[in-house]
């Protein structure tokens, strides 16, 4: 698979006043064709600014955003509108025409590029089949739930037939099944249709529900990327366990106590490791929470655990679930 995009040592800085404020460090990623890409980070993170770099919506300060190969900081405005064609966007508010129908909205991009009325008509009313709305073509914006709004501006999204959808925040001011709904949309089109997806998200149950790979943005560094089940099973940077982990809000019950977290996957789900351990070594632990997820289709879940006072203890229990596959860290403490 080639690479859609390929970001290297990106920076971006803005000026004001004469102050300084950088907003992405150092950058680089790429993103591979056919793709569910996640770019993840808490508010005020970078994510937003990295995916206006995507388009060159924002240039760089430093570095370059290759799309396809080329340099997106080097192109004629008339190369980069030919770009933005294949790159199409998504976002929290919709973005509709309140005063054009359904269908007149997803018409919209392809009246722009000059398409004569026939052949726009068709496009769209195929792109509302795949979305699922073929029967609110004449309806308005206002006659429409917020999950039908965003079926609509993925339809119009779709009907340029891009080579890229960019999701910034896509599925934030919808409830929980409602997002469900658009991400198994979203998830379809990916794999009926080849198309990359980006989706900007500072929700890691988006993530786990449908990308394939995410980047952790953390103040405009990128903390880690990688494949979210193996991000999921054994998160690397700090920034990564407080989106994955859910916070501890227990701390040891005596000076010489030792927290541990322990993340098993959907093999290890089916285990009764913490018998096993009774079992097989006769030490005993406190479990002080657990909890599991479904991530790409396999049950992932971790537990906070407090180990015996006793030092060899507790070397014992840590051995006896690494030996037995499970991912082992300390609980940092708040």
């Amino acid at each position: 698979m080639s690479n859609v995009y390929e970001l290297k040592n990106v920076y971006k800085t803005y000026r004001n006043d004469g102050k300084e404020f950088t907003a992405l460090k150092d950058v680089s990623l790429n993103v591979v064709e056919g793709e569910i890409f996640g770019i993840i980070g808490m508010s005020g993170a970078g994510k937003s600014t990295l995916v206006r770099t995507l388009n060159r919506l924002e240039d760089v300060t430093g570095g370059t955003v290759e799309f396809y190969g080329r340099d997106l900081a080097g192109l004629s405005a008339g190369q980069l509108r030919k770009v933005r064609h294949s790159i199409s966007m998504i976002f929290q508010g919709f973005n509709l025409l309140q005063q054009r129908t359904v269908i007149e909205n997803v018409e919209q991009p392809l009246r722009i590029s000059g398409i004569p009325r026939k052949k726009r008509k068709e496009i769209a009313r195929e792109m509302l089949r795949v979305v699922g709305l073929e029967e609110k073509e004449k309806v308005f914006p206002a006659r429409l739930s917020g999950g039908q709004r965003q079926r609509v501006a993925i339809a119009r999204a779709l009907a340029s037939d891009p080579k890229v959808l960019l999701c910034d925040e896509a599925t934030s001011a919808l409830d929980p099944k409602i997002t469900g709904e658009i991400l198994e949309l979203l998830q379809k089109i990916n794999r009926e249709r080849g198309l990359t997806i980006i989706i900007i998200t500072h929700e890691m149950s988006v993530v786990e529900k449908i990308c394939d790979r995410v980047a952790i943005i953390d103040d405009g560094e990128l903390a880690e990327i990688g494949d979210v089940k193996e991000v999921f099973r054994q998160p690397r940077s700090r920034a990564a366990r407080k989106l994955v982990f859910p916070a501890n809000p227990f701390d040891p019950s005596s000076p010489d106590g030792r927290l541990i977290r322990i993340v098993f996957d959907g093999l290890a789900a089916n285990e009764p490791f913490i018998a096993n351990l009774v079992e097989t070594t006769g030490k005993k632990v406190n479990i002080l929470s657990a909890n599991t997820k479904s991530v790409g289709g396999i049950g992932y879940g971790q537990m906070v655990l407090e180990l015996p006072d006793d030092k060899k203890d507790q070397d014992i229990i840590v051995d006896f679930f690494k030996k037995n596959g499970l991912s082992v860290s300390e609980v940092e403490l708040a």
